[in-house]
């Protein structure tokens, strides 16, 4: 097991395999962090863009149902 053990110590190339595989990790983590980032943002937009439409249709919707809702004028016909 000891032998084992120096083996692996004295094998550059199992600290440089390992070294590289940290910075997959971390690489990985970066892009995770900008997808979430960048989808939080695109959310909150998308977010804030429904609401205004949703507003402008249901103020135009009550704009039109009361217009067509009031009684129409001798002079409106």
């Amino acid at each position: 097991m000891k032998t084992l053990l120096d083996r692996f110590l004295r094998n550059e190339a199992g600290i440089v395999e390992l070294a590289t595989a940290i910075e997959y990790g971390l690489i990985g983590a970066l892009i995770a962090l900008a997808i979430m980032v960048g989808a939080t943002q695109l959310g909150t937009a998308l977010n804030s863009k429904f609401a205004s439409v949703a507003s402008t249709v249901n103020g135009r919707t009550a704009s039109t149902v009361a217009t067509l809702n009031s009684p129409a004028t001798p002079a409106q016909r």
